[in-house]
Protein backbone atom coordinates (compact mmCIF):
# COMPACT_ATOMS: atom_id res chain seq x y z
CA UNK A 1 0.00 0.00 0.00
CA UNK A 2 0.87 3.74 -0.79
CA UNK A 3 2.06 5.49 2.43
CA UNK A 4 1.49 8.98 3.55
CA UNK A 5 3.08 12.37 3.77
CA UNK A 6 2.56 14.22 7.52
CA UNK A 7 3.47 17.75 7.48
CA UNK A 8 4.70 18.16 10.63
CA UNK A 9 4.88 21.50 12.75
CA UNK A 10 8.01 22.09 15.39
CA UNK A 11 9.28 24.38 17.73
CA UNK A 12 9.63 28.09 16.98
CA UNK A 13 11.92 28.02 19.78
CA UNK A 14 10.87 26.09 23.30
CA UNK A 15 11.23 22.69 22.54
CA UNK A 16 8.50 22.11 25.20
CA UNK A 17 5.73 23.35 22.59
CA UNK A 18 5.84 20.02 20.56
CA UNK A 19 2.82 18.58 20.98
CA UNK A 20 2.53 14.96 21.94
CA UNK A 21 1.15 14.18 17.98
CA UNK A 22 4.24 15.53 16.47
CA UNK A 23 6.24 13.28 19.10
CA UNK A 24 4.53 9.89 18.20
CA UNK A 25 4.45 10.85 14.42
CA UNK A 26 7.97 11.37 14.52
CA UNK A 27 8.55 7.71 16.34
CA UNK A 28 5.80 6.02 13.95
CA UNK A 29 7.22 7.50 9.83
CA UNK A 30 9.96 5.17 8.54
CA UNK A 31 11.66 8.39 7.60
CA UNK A 32 11.94 12.16 7.83
CA UNK A 33 12.28 15.25 4.82
CA UNK A 34 14.13 17.73 7.27
CA UNK A 35 15.02 21.54 5.76
CA UNK A 36 18.78 21.07 7.61
CA UNK A 37 18.98 17.71 8.76
CA UNK A 38 21.23 19.15 11.66
CA UNK A 39 18.40 21.18 13.30
CA UNK A 40 16.31 18.36 13.21
CA UNK A 41 18.79 16.04 15.02
CA UNK A 42 19.10 18.30 17.98
CA UNK A 43 15.12 17.76 17.65
CA UNK A 44 15.55 14.31 17.38
CA UNK A 45 17.86 13.67 19.99
CA UNK A 46 15.89 15.72 22.88
CA UNK A 47 13.20 13.04 22.20
CA UNK A 48 15.08 9.80 21.46
CA UNK A 49 14.10 9.61 18.46
CA UNK A 50 16.10 7.65 15.89
CA UNK A 51 15.14 8.11 12.21
CA UNK A 52 16.36 8.25 8.45
CA UNK A 53 16.73 11.52 7.28
CA UNK A 54 16.29 13.24 4.00
CA UNK A 55 17.54 16.72 3.42
CA UNK A 56 14.59 18.85 1.72
CA UNK A 57 15.17 22.36 1.28
CA UNK A 58 14.73 25.08 -1.32
CA UNK A 59 17.41 24.37 -3.81
CA UNK A 60 17.28 20.39 -4.22
CA UNK A 61 13.41 20.42 -3.61
CA UNK A 62 12.11 19.23 -7.03
CA UNK A 63 14.67 16.29 -7.51
CA UNK A 64 14.29 15.49 -3.93
CA UNK A 65 10.94 15.51 -4.15
CA UNK A 66 10.79 13.22 -7.02
CA UNK A 67 12.98 10.76 -3.79
CA UNK A 68 10.59 11.47 -1.21
CA UNK A 69 7.64 10.28 -3.34
CA UNK A 70 8.76 7.14 -4.77
CA UNK A 71 9.63 6.10 -1.29
CA UNK A 72 6.14 6.76 -0.45
CA UNK A 73 4.44 4.62 -3.10
CA UNK A 74 6.54 2.24 -1.66
CA UNK A 75 4.85 2.16 1.12
CA UNK A 76 6.86 3.98 3.84
CA UNK A 77 5.48 7.12 5.77
CA UNK A 78 7.22 10.35 5.75
CA UNK A 79 7.50 12.96 8.11
CA UNK A 80 8.31 16.56 6.64
CA UNK A 81 9.61 19.34 9.14
CA UNK A 82 11.13 22.61 8.48
CA UNK A 83 13.48 24.25 10.85
CA UNK A 84 10.82 25.38 13.06
CA UNK A 85 6.90 26.19 12.68
CA UNK A 86 5.08 24.75 9.94
CA UNK A 87 6.42 23.87 6.49
CA UNK A 88 5.04 25.31 3.70
CA UNK A 89 4.98 29.15 5.89
CA UNK A 90 8.37 30.99 4.22
CA UNK A 91 9.38 27.33 4.33
CA UNK A 92 9.98 24.29 2.12
CA UNK A 93 6.94 22.07 1.75
CA UNK A 94 4.35 23.16 -0.54
CA UNK A 95 6.25 21.91 -3.97
CA UNK A 96 6.48 18.82 -2.50
CA UNK A 97 2.47 18.66 -0.88
CA UNK A 98 1.84 19.30 -5.20
CA UNK A 99 4.26 16.65 -6.00
CA UNK A 100 2.73 14.00 -3.51
CA UNK A 101 -1.05 15.60 -4.91
CA UNK A 102 0.07 14.58 -8.65
CA UNK A 103 0.97 11.12 -7.34
CA UNK A 104 -2.72 10.52 -5.44
CA UNK A 105 -0.51 10.11 -2.06
CA UNK A 106 -2.05 10.44 0.76
CA UNK A 107 -1.45 13.85 2.77
CA UNK A 108 -1.99 14.43 6.82
CA UNK A 109 -0.89 17.50 8.72
CA UNK A 110 -0.01 17.54 12.51
CA UNK A 111 -0.32 21.52 12.88
CA UNK A 112 2.36 23.27 15.18
CA UNK A 113 3.19 26.68 16.39
CA UNK A 114 3.58 29.52 13.98
CA UNK A 115 5.65 32.56 14.76
CA UNK A 116 3.55 35.09 12.91
CA UNK A 117 0.50 34.07 14.56
CA UNK A 118 2.16 33.67 17.70
CA UNK A 119 3.55 37.70 17.52
CA UNK A 120 -0.06 38.48 16.01
CA UNK A 121 -1.90 37.00 19.59
CA UNK A 122 0.64 39.19 21.59
CA UNK A 123 1.20 42.28 19.82
CA UNK A 124 -2.94 43.10 20.82
CA UNK A 125 -3.03 44.28 16.70
CA UNK A 126 -7.00 43.71 15.56
CA UNK A 127 -6.52 40.08 14.37
CA UNK A 128 -9.99 39.67 12.81
CA UNK A 129 -8.80 40.26 9.54
CA UNK A 130 -4.97 40.07 8.60
CA UNK A 131 -2.81 39.48 5.76
CA UNK A 132 0.35 37.07 5.69
CA UNK A 133 3.21 38.86 3.63
CA UNK A 134 6.13 36.86 4.47
CA UNK A 135 9.62 38.03 3.46
CA UNK A 136 9.92 41.16 1.25
CA UNK A 137 11.95 40.38 -1.89
CA UNK A 138 15.75 41.33 -1.81
CA UNK A 139 15.45 43.27 -4.58
CA UNK A 140 14.54 47.11 -3.81
CA UNK A 141 11.96 47.31 -7.20
CA UNK A 142 10.71 44.22 -6.52
CA UNK A 143 10.33 44.70 -2.70
CA UNK A 144 8.48 48.47 -3.06
CA UNK A 145 6.52 47.53 -5.64
CA UNK A 146 4.99 44.79 -3.01
CA UNK A 147 5.04 47.64 -0.78
CA UNK A 148 3.09 50.13 -2.59
CA UNK A 149 -0.02 46.85 -3.71
CA UNK A 150 -0.07 47.32 0.49
CA UNK A 151 -0.40 51.06 1.08
CA UNK A 152 -4.46 51.23 1.39
CA UNK A 153 -4.32 47.71 3.09
CA UNK A 154 -6.60 47.75 6.10
CA UNK A 155 -6.21 44.35 7.03
CA UNK A 156 -3.02 43.63 9.48
CA UNK A 157 -0.30 42.99 7.94
CA UNK A 158 3.01 40.51 9.08
CA UNK A 159 6.41 40.12 7.80
CA UNK A 160 9.07 37.95 8.48
CA UNK A 161 12.82 39.89 8.41
CA UNK A 162 16.26 39.21 9.11
CA UNK A 163 18.15 41.21 11.08
CA UNK A 164 20.64 42.72 8.70
CA UNK A 165 17.81 43.76 6.27
CA UNK A 166 15.82 44.89 9.17
CA UNK A 167 17.00 48.77 9.24
CA UNK A 168 16.22 49.10 5.41
CA UNK A 169 13.10 47.36 5.46
CA UNK A 170 11.53 49.86 8.47
CA UNK A 171 12.59 52.65 6.32
CA UNK A 172 10.92 51.51 3.23
CA UNK A 173 7.74 50.64 5.63
CA UNK A 174 8.14 54.58 7.05
CA UNK A 175 8.06 55.64 3.19
CA UNK A 176 5.35 53.66 2.44
CA UNK A 177 2.64 53.35 5.48
CA UNK A 178 3.94 56.42 7.50
CA UNK A 179 4.58 56.71 10.80
CA UNK A 180 2.26 54.01 11.98
CA UNK A 181 2.92 51.98 15.32
CA UNK A 182 4.63 49.06 14.92
CA UNK A 183 5.07 45.81 16.93
CA UNK A 184 8.77 44.35 16.05
CA UNK A 185 8.58 40.53 17.98
CA UNK A 186 12.02 37.87 17.89
CA UNK A 187 13.29 35.71 19.78
CA UNK A 188 9.74 34.08 20.24
CA UNK A 189 9.18 31.62 23.10
CA UNK A 190 13.06 31.19 23.91
CA UNK A 191 14.66 32.91 26.99
CA UNK A 192 15.40 35.91 25.59
CA UNK A 193 11.63 36.69 23.76
CA UNK A 194 10.51 40.14 23.34
CA UNK A 195 7.81 42.35 21.22
CA UNK A 196 7.93 45.64 21.21
CA UNK A 197 4.91 48.63 20.05
CA UNK A 198 6.74 51.95 18.87
CA UNK A 199 6.37 54.05 15.99
CA UNK A 200 8.05 53.43 12.88
CA UNK A 201 10.17 56.27 13.10
CA UNK A 202 11.48 55.21 16.56
CA UNK A 203 11.68 51.84 14.88
CA UNK A 204 14.23 53.61 12.54
CA UNK A 205 16.60 54.56 15.43
CA UNK A 206 16.66 51.84 17.93
CA UNK A 207 17.24 49.12 14.61
CA UNK A 208 19.79 51.28 13.21
CA UNK A 209 22.67 49.20 13.71
CA UNK A 210 20.20 45.71 13.01
CA UNK A 211 19.82 43.23 15.92
CA UNK A 212 20.24 39.54 15.99
CA UNK A 213 17.55 36.48 15.83
CA UNK A 214 14.89 36.76 13.55
CA UNK A 215 11.90 39.26 13.21
CA UNK A 216 8.47 39.02 12.66
CA UNK A 217 6.74 42.71 12.07
CA UNK A 218 3.02 43.52 12.59
CA UNK A 219 1.86 46.53 10.98
CA UNK A 220 -2.41 47.90 11.72
CA UNK A 221 -4.11 48.22 8.23
CA UNK A 222 -4.91 52.31 7.46
CA UNK A 223 -7.72 53.64 8.97
CA UNK A 224 -10.38 53.80 5.64
CA UNK A 225 -12.76 56.77 7.03
CA UNK A 226 -16.31 56.23 6.40
CA UNK A 227 -15.87 59.07 3.51
CA UNK A 228 -12.98 56.47 1.86
CA UNK A 229 -15.11 53.53 2.26
CA UNK A 230 -17.98 54.73 0.21
CA UNK A 231 -16.04 55.34 -2.83
CA UNK A 232 -16.54 52.56 -5.57
CA UNK A 233 -13.94 51.86 -8.24
CA UNK A 234 -16.41 53.44 -11.07
CA UNK A 235 -16.13 56.58 -8.90
CA UNK A 236 -12.57 56.78 -9.16
CA UNK A 237 -12.65 56.55 -12.34
CA UNK A 238 -14.68 59.31 -13.05
CA UNK A 239 -12.50 61.23 -10.63
CA UNK A 240 -9.88 60.28 -12.77
CA UNK A 241 -11.39 61.44 -15.69
CA UNK A 242 -11.82 64.80 -14.82
CA UNK A 243 -8.15 65.11 -14.17
CA UNK A 244 -7.39 63.91 -17.19
CA UNK A 245 -9.87 66.43 -18.68
CA UNK A 246 -7.73 69.44 -16.81
CA UNK A 247 -4.61 68.59 -18.70
CA UNK A 248 -3.43 65.96 -16.19
CA UNK A 249 -1.64 62.72 -17.84
CA UNK A 250 -3.87 59.74 -16.76
CA UNK A 251 -0.76 58.35 -14.65
CA UNK A 252 -0.82 60.59 -12.65
CA UNK A 253 -4.79 61.09 -12.41
CA UNK A 254 -5.20 57.79 -11.22
CA UNK A 255 -2.47 58.91 -8.60
CA UNK A 256 -4.61 61.50 -7.58
CA UNK A 257 -7.85 59.86 -7.95
CA UNK A 258 -5.83 56.44 -5.62
CA UNK A 259 -4.87 59.02 -2.74
CA UNK A 260 -8.50 60.56 -2.25
CA UNK A 261 -11.05 57.54 -2.93
CA UNK A 262 -8.10 54.65 -1.71
CA UNK A 263 -8.60 52.82 -4.40
CA UNK A 264 -5.66 51.07 -6.22
CA UNK A 265 -3.54 53.60 -8.53
CA UNK A 266 -3.01 50.52 -10.86
CA UNK A 267 -6.96 49.33 -11.14
CA UNK A 268 -8.11 53.09 -11.58
CA UNK A 269 -5.39 53.58 -14.60
CA UNK A 270 -6.13 50.24 -15.89
CA UNK A 271 -10.66 51.02 -15.98
CA UNK A 272 -8.74 54.39 -17.69
CA UNK A 273 -7.05 53.06 -20.28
Amino acid sequence: MTGTLFIVGTPIGNLEDITLRAVRTLREVDFIAAEDTRVTAKLLNHFAIKKPMISYFEHNKKQRGELICDKILDGQNCALVSDAGMPSISDPGEELVRQCREHNIDIRVVPGPSASISALCLSGFPAGRFTFEGFLSMNKKNRLKHLDSLKNESRTMLFYESPHKLPGTLKDFYECFGDRNIAIARELTKIHEELKIMKISTAIQAYSDGAKGEFVIIIPGKEHSEEEASYTPEDAVDLALSYVESGESKSESAKKASKITGIKKSDIYKMLI
